[in-house]
Order: structure tokens, then sequence, then C-alpha cells
């Protein structure tokens, strides 16, 4: 009889993912349980020891502000950019993981708009609108402070790797009162959400794998950029709306919601889909270049290079 081992490698995950789980978990009840400012100190002691804790993340970091500043900041300004960006997402982190405190207490409290009225504009055309930021300031947080005053809005996002910290995630934006749609598999659920007259929250300042996109500049360099937003905003003429939040120094948010993007429509979908992505690139850039502290350097955001990478429109929401 031939002896049967046991199959000890399908467990490795499933035992990973819980282990993050309950310390995801137990930091969010620790940090919502204690006053902001204590959360805020521990997180940015934390942070200041980034470069120790996570060398190659760092290291990338300095590598890619360096091709976007490298003309333009000396290499110890380059370096103190490098300490500032963990430090800012460990603030960040905090307040994300404080979003029902904050709820309770009063968003007003802690963030401030400019602008709100265009939201107020697009909710009249009755055409929804694709709210257009980025994995900068605090995104999470626009995200409720936007669905508690009451605008219906959903997001679209990457299921985070493990399955348990996802579902977490979820959970908290549907307390805040925002509904996520899961990037791939809700090209109806965009459709219908946009059919009502909903907002549709998008980040297109990553390069996604196995996601539809064309080259565009990006601090002087070509980086491929998804572009189902514009798509959908030429398809269908919907308005894309800029709005990005960042952290102001008394430890307030700002959020700003910018005019509809001017989109261009020559007749030539391609040259479409190119220049209006670039739009989107360039408001982008802007707003990065404001508070370049503020926005996620760590990913490899120039990561493929131009060649022969096609899209297809009919499945950009795959």
């Amino acid at each position: 009889m031939e002896r049967c081992e046991p199959q000890m490698k399908p467990l490795k995950k499933p035992v990973k993912y819980r282990a993050q789980y309950f310390i995801v978990l137990l930091a969010m009840k620790l940090i919502q349980a204690i006053p902001r400012r204590y959360g805020m100190a521990g997180m940015r002691f934390l942070a200041s020891m980034f470069h120790v804790l996570a060398p190659k993340h760092h290291i990338n970091m300095i590598h890619n502000l360096t091709l976007a500043f490298g003309d333009e900041k000396t290499a110890s300004e380059i370096q103190r950019l490098a300490r500032d960006v963990p430090r800012h997402f460990a603030m960040a982190g905090v307040d994300t993981f404080r979003i029902p405190n904050m709820i309770r207490e009063g968003l007003d409290r802690y963030v401030k708009s400019e602008n709100m009225h265009i939201l107020d504009e697009a909710m009249r055309g009755g055409k929804g609108a694709i709210l257009l930021t980025g994995h900068f300031g605090n995104w999470e947080l626009m995200g409720a402070y936007v669905a508690q005053n009451k605008y219906p809005i959903k997001v679209v996002g990457s299921p985070l790797k493990n399955p348990l910290l996802d579902r977490l995630l979820v959970n908290m934006r549907d307390y805040a009162g925002y509904r996520n749609i899961p990037r791939g598999k809700g090209a109806k659920e965009i459709l219908k959400a946009l059919k009502k007259g909903a907002f549709l929250g998008v980040l297109i300042d990553q390069d996604i794998r196995h996601i539809n996109g064309v080259f565009v500049d990006f601090f002087g360099r070509k980086s491929h950029t998804p572009i189902g937003p514009v798509v959908l905003a030429l398809r269908f003429n919907i308005p894309i709306i800029p709005v990005f939040i960042h952290l102001e120094k008394d430890l307030t948010y700002h959020i700003q919601f910018f005019h509809p993007i001017a989109l261009t429509h020559t007749g030539d979908p391609e040259t479409d889909i190119v220049t209006n992505t670039q739009k989107c690139s360039d408001v982008y850039e802007m707003i990065i270049r404001q508070h370049p502290e503020q926005w996620a350097w760590i990913h490899r955001r120039w990561r493929k290079k131009p060649d022969d990478i096609r899209y297809d429109e009919d499945s950009v929401l795959e």
C-alpha cells in the first residue's frame, strides 16, 4: 500500500491570511479605542522605521521619486520625501481605521470641502458622473465624506489578496455609506449605477496588471494608464469630475472638487482615448506636485514599457 503524505502547502496561505487579519483587526480596535493623537504618534513612530522594516520598498520609493523629481530636487530632498511618505500614510491609516469614530463625531470636525456644488450640478444632469481620484491623501475618508453628505456613490477597487482583509475593507465602506464594486467583476453593476445617476469613484493612477490601458506622460515619462473611465465618459457622455483630498498641517483634511474635464471629441476613438487619458494624468500630476508626500510612491508606476500593448474597447471594464 502506498503511503499517503499529508498535503500541508494549501494550509499555509489561509493561516497567513488569518494571522494578518487578526493583527489588522487588533490594531484597528486599538486605534478606535484610544485618542486620535496617540494613534497618530504611535504610527508615525513606526513609519519612521520604515526604511529599516521594509528596505526594499524604501529603495523602490527612492527610485520612483528620483524618476519623477531627479531634475528638480536634490538627493537630500528626495530622501526627505521618502521619509515623509510613510509618515503620511501612517497618519492616513489611523484615520481610515477611525472612520466610524469620525462619522459618529461628525465628519465636518475633520474635513472641509471646496466646490462641492459641482456634485449638485452633476446630479441635475441625471447621467451620473465619474469621480476621478487617486491613491492620494486619504481616499477612503473622501468616499465616506461624499456618501455621508447623501450623494449616491460606488467605488471600483481591486480586491485585496487577503479575502479576510478585503471583507473588512468592504464592510467599512458599507458602514460609511459607499458601495464597493470589485474591479474586473462589476461591469453590469457599473453601468446600472451610472444609469441611476450615481457617482462612480475610480482610481487610475497605478499600473494595474491585466487592465486595458494606454501610455501617456506622467512626470515626463510614459506611464501605462487604465482607460476605463475615459471610454465610459466618451461612450455615454458622462462627466469626469476630478476630486482629491489632502491632509493639512493641523491634521484636518481638505477636499477639492474640480469642474469636469473638458473631453476632446475628434471622431477618432483611439485618438480621443489617448488624448483624454492624458488630461486625466495631467490632473493627477498637478495635485501630486502640490503635496508629493501624500501619494503612494511605493507603487511601481513605470513598470510597463511602451511596446505593442493594445486595448480592447469592448472589454475595458473587465
